[in-house]
């Protein structure tokens, strides 16, 4: 089953910490916004192994995207 991570605020892509391929951990950050001069972290909610990763550092996006696909 796919999961997929989306922003819950809108906000500027800081840093991507993940690619896929990459086996990530439940509660393992994946990406981190920055929201009003604010850091905020975004983690898997599930382990399993990175599909897709939809975003890019330095890109503009709104609560609701879809993020990253964790299968």
């Amino acid at each position: 089953m796919t999961v997929l991570v989306e922003t819950t605020l809108p906000g500027s892509v800081w840093k991507v910490l993940v690619k896929p391929g990459d086996k990530v951990a439940a509660g393992e950050t994946l990406f981190i916004l920055e929201v009003m001069k604010t850091e905020v972290p975004h983690t898997a909610p599930a382990a399993g192994i990175v599909r897709a990763v939809r975003i890019a550092e330095g890109d503009a996006v709104d609560a609701g995207a879809g993020a990253v696909e964790i299968e």
